[in-house]
């Protein structure tokens, strides 16, 4: 069973930087893209970061400049690294992974991690 298991989330004051993780397990053959959204209290999930298999990168122009995606292909982990954060960055952040096990494609999504920015 593939599972998506985010972590790093927390309490930061605006300015400050936070490291989210994503790490892959499970029955896994390949992963291709992989992205990370979030979703703010009464808001929809958004796409903020995006990479594809080879390292290629897009990002949402609300966080383009402050946060920087990232993969280690090896080990199946997934990261984001956030710095200069605001008040608005204030929410739960997943994971997302389009990756093959043995059997079949599919896009599989994380728990989620809180992350608040706040003073």
């Amino acid at each position: 069973q593939v599972r998506l298991v985010e972590s790093g989330g927390g309490l930061v004051q605006p300015g400050g930087s936070l490291r989210l993780s994503c790490r892959a397990s499970g029955n896994i053959f390949a992963i291709n893209n992989m992205s990370w959204h979030r979703q703010a209290p009464g808001k929809e999930r958004e796409l903020i970061a995006f990479i594809t298999s080879g390292g290629s990168t897009n990002y949402a122009e609300s966080v383009k400049g402050r946060f920087t995606i990232s993969r280690d292909n090896a080990n199946d982990i997934l990261y984001l690294q956030m710095k200069h954060l605001k008040p608005e960055d204030t929410a739960v952040y997943y994971c997302n992974a389009d990756l093959a096990d043995y059997t079949s494609s599919a896009d599989y999504w994380g728990q989620g991690t809180q992350v608040t920015v706040s003073s």
